[in-house]
C-alpha cells in the first residue's frame, strides 16, 4: 500500500496526523508493506524568510483575532499535540518560509532519508524552536543525519528540486487538496486533516481488504459427481 502525504513544516496538525497515522501503522499487520512518501505543500508560499512577528501576532492577522486568542487557540493545538507524545512551543517558535525546507526533503528523498528529514524538521520547528527557514540550520540538520555538507550546500544555494516541490503543489491542486494534511491511499482513498487514530486505523484496513485481499474461491459442483467432467496433469476426466 502506498500512502502519500501532503504536509508542512510549519503546519501543527500536520506534525499530528503524521504521528496518529504511525500509532495507527503500530498495530497493523502489514505495516512492513507500507510505503509512505511525503509530498510539499506550502500554507503560506509568501511567507517572509525573517519576521520580528511572533506566532501568535502572525495566527492573529491571519484569523481577525486579538492576541490572546491565538494564544488560546494554540494551547488548544499544542494539548491535542500532547496527546499523542509530542511537545508543541509555541511562545518560542520561529515563523518562516519553508520553501527551501521542502527543496532539502526533496533531496533527502533520493537519498533515502526522506522520513527522517521531515521528522527532524518539524520537531525542529514545533518543539525546538529552530529557524528551518535558515539554509545554515538546514545544512546543520542535513548533516547530523548523515547527508553530504557539500551536497547540501550546493541544493541550498541554487534551484534544485524546485520543479519537484512545484509539481507536489500542482498535483494537490489537481486533486482538489484544500488543507493539510491530506493523505491520499494507493491513489484512491484520502483522509483529509488530523483525524483521530481509529480513522486511520479503519481506513488502513479497510483499504488493505479492498487492494490484496483475493477473495476466497467457492466450489460450484454437481452432486452427481458421474457429471462432473475436468483436467488434471495426467488425464481429463
Amino acid at each position: 500500500m502506498k500512502i502519500e502525504i501532503w504536509s508542512d513544516y510549519v503546519c501543527p496538525f500536520c506534525y499530528i496526523g503524521k504521528r496518529r497515522l504511525e500509532k495507527a501503522l503500530e498495530d497493523f499487520p502489514h505495516k512492513d508493506k507500507i510505503d509512505i512518501e511525503f509530498k510539499s505543500f506550502e500554507l503560506d508560499p509568501n511567507a517572509k524568510r525573517d519576521t520580528d512577528l511572533t506566532i501568535y501576532e502572525i495566527l492573529a492577522k491571519k484569523y481577525g483575532m486579538p492576541v490572546e486568542e491565538a494564544k488560546r487557540m494554540s494551547a488548544g493545538v499544542a494539548k491535542q499535540a500532547a496527546e499523542v507524545g509530542l511537545q508543541f512551543n509555541f511562545d518560542t517558535s520561529i515563523p518562516t518560509n519553508t520553501f527551501d525546507a521542502h527543496r532539502l526533503a526533496k533531496y533527502a528523498e533520493t537519498k533515502g532519508v526522506a522520513k527522517e528529514v521531515s521528522e527532524r524538521l518539524l520537531r525542529s520547528y514545533f518543539t525546538e524552536s529552530k529557524h528551518i527557514g535558515d539554509k545554515d540550520y538546514l545544512k546543520e540538520l542535513a548533516v547530523s543525519l548523515g547527508l553530504d555538507a557539500a551536497e547540501v550546500e550546493d541544493v541550498l544555494d541554487g534551484n534544485a528540486y524546485e520543479k519537484d516541490v512545484r509539481f507536489d503543489q500542482r498535483e494537490a491542486r489537481e486533486i482538489g487538496v484544500q488543507g493539510v494534511p491530506f493523505f491520499v491511499l494507493n491513489s484512491k482513498y484520502a483522509i483529509s486533516g488530523a483525524q483521530p487514530l481509529e480513522v486511520f486505523a479503519e481506513a488502513l484496513a479497510k483499504v488493505w481488504e479492498e487492494e490484496n485481499e483475493k477473495p476466497k474461491l467457492q466450489n460450484f459442483e454437481s452432486k452427481n459427481k458421474s457429471e462432473t467432467s475436468f483436467c488434471s496433469d495426467d488425464c481429463c476426466e
